[in-house]
Formats: C-alpha cells, sequence, structure tokens
C-alpha cells in the first residue's frame, strides 16, 4: 500500500515543475519561508512574498531574480493587524495583478513566549493567536474563490507536534497550532465533495530558525536540519500531485528520512 511518504518521494525525485503557476507564501522574508519562495521560483513559479519586513522581503526578491525564476511580487503585511478588509485588498490585488492563484503557502508563525498560563502575558497570548490562526483563517477564507478557479488549487498549512499533545509552558502557540488542526481538518471535509482545492497541513519538526533558538536557547543550531531542506516537505503540498494527499498531516522528518536528505549528527 502507497504512504503518502511514498507519494512525497515520487513526486520530489521526478523534479515536479511549477510553471505559469502563481502562488503566495507568507512569512517569505525568512526561515522556511523564504526557502519555500525560493525554490518555488527555481522551478518556475511566480511567487507573491507576503510577510512584515519590506527590506528582507526585498533581499528575497532579488534572490529569485539571481536564480532566474519568474519576477517576484512582494505584499508587505502585518499579520497580527490583518483585518477582513486587508485579506480581501489582498485577494482583490492578486486577482487584478495575476487573475489567478494555484497555490497558498501558509508559513508565517509566531511562538509568542513559552510561559505559565498563570504568568502568561495577554498582550502575547493576543500576538500569537492573531498570527497563527486568526490570520490564516482570514487569508484562506479570502483567497478560497481564486484558489476554487484554478485547475488544482493546494494550501500548506504549518503545524506542531505541541499541537497535538499537551506539553507544558507553550502556551498560545500550542493553543493556536490545536487550533489550527481543527480548522484544517474541517476545511478539508468542506472541501472535499464542493471545491478542486486541496489541503495539506505538515509539521516541519524541529529546524534551524530565528523561533526554534527563541524556544531552545541552549539547543545547537548545527544538530538540526536547514530550512531547505525541510521546505521539501512544503513543497510537495503545492504540487498537483499533493491532490491525492487531500486533508492529510505530514511530518517534515519522515519526509527526510526517506529520502536521506538529513542525519542529525
Amino acid at each position: 500500500m502507497t504512504t503518502i511518504i511514498d507519494s512525497m518521494v515520487s513526486t520530489l525525485k521526478a523534479d515536479p515543475r511549477f510553471d505559469q503557476q502563481v502562488i503566495l507564501v507568507t512569512g517569505a522574508s525568512s526561515g522556511i519561508g523564504r526557502a519555500l519562495a525560493l525554490e518555488l521560483a527555481k522551478r518556475g513559479a511566480t511567487t507573491i512574498l507576503l510577510g512584515r519586513n519590506e527590506d528582507e522581503l526585498n533581499k528575497v526578491y532579488d534572490e529569485i531574480l539571481t536564480v532566474g525564476g519568474p519576477t517576484p511580487a512582494i505584499i508587505p503585511c502585518d499579520l497580527a493587524a490583518l483585518s477582513l478588509d486587508n485579506a480581501e485588498e489582498i485577494a482583490e490585488h492578486i486577482r487584478e495583478n495575476f487573475g489567478r492563484l494555484d497555490g497558498l503557502g501558509h508559513i508565517a508563525g509566531v511562538l509568542g513566549g513559552r510561559e505559565p498560563i498563570q504568568s502568561h502575558r495577554s498582550t502575547k497570548w493576543d500576538l500569537t493567536l492573531k498570527v497563527n490562526l486568526t490570520a490564516v483563517f482570514r487569508l484562506t477564507q479570502a483567497l478560497l474563490p481564486l484558489l476554487n478557479t484554478s485547475e488544482a488549487g493546494r494550501i500548506v498549512f504549518t503545524t506542531s507536534s505541541v499541537g497535538q499533545r499537551v506539553e507544558a509552558y507553550w502556551g498560545a502557540y500550542a493553543v493556536s497550532k490545536a487550533g489550527l488542526e481543527m480548522f484544517v481538518g474541517m476545511l478539508s471535509k468542506e472541501l472535499e465533495n464542493t471545491s478542486n482545492t486541496r489541503v495539506l497541513i505538515v509539521n516541519p519538526g524541529a529546524t534551524r530558525t530565528k523561533m526554534r533558538a527563541e524556544a531552545m536557547p541552549g539547543e545547537n543550531p548545527e544538530t538540526l536540519p536547514p530550512c531547505d531542506i525541510v521546505a521539501e516537505a512544503f513543497l510537495y503540498g503545492l504540487t498537483k500531485e499533493a491532490q491525492a494527499s487531500h486533508g492529510q498531516r505530514v511530518n517534515a522528518r519522515d519526509l527526510m528520512d526517506a529520502l536521506g536528505t538529513w542525519r542529525a549528527s
């Protein structure tokens, strides 16, 4: 019986292309989002780079041109302040300038601090839920009409193991990921018989990112896989072949093990 990891391996080994496809990546200024946007562009996708830090987005823009990717677009956006109107404006901007949207990578996220519930700061709690969950809902809702017009719309989401098991001191981050798991599960069922758009949720696991360093300051980052390797799991989620993996959850580490792309030292 073919597993999702088998499908991912065969798809990625076939060197998938994204020519003539328009894909939006949130959190594209750094980390996994940046790595994913670059890989998509190398494979022919027209990328829309969404993030809070415009200077860093401009650097990614230049990198994409350097590697020969199609000219990307930049949408500066603070997801913590994203309103329903803002999300609709983003959708309208894409509609007017590209006329289509084939994929959406929800990569942006914040940690919000590892604090006990009793002393968890409400400002951090609110910020974390807004970025990791509410903004995901608003963007998805606003962009679904565009994705539904694609021959094979795809959305890939970023989760975490602490969204599935209870761990102390993970605060709003864990709550946001638990909520995301339920959101994606509901969305997958709603889309199954009503749309060509398909969804996949990826747990990147411990990755060499600023967020991981913030969460685990004593950890040696060299023992963790870099973002470009982890991004392969998200890349799969944006391929047409991922349509067959609708609603599933995958651990990036399982893919890395199957591909042999990373071994912890």
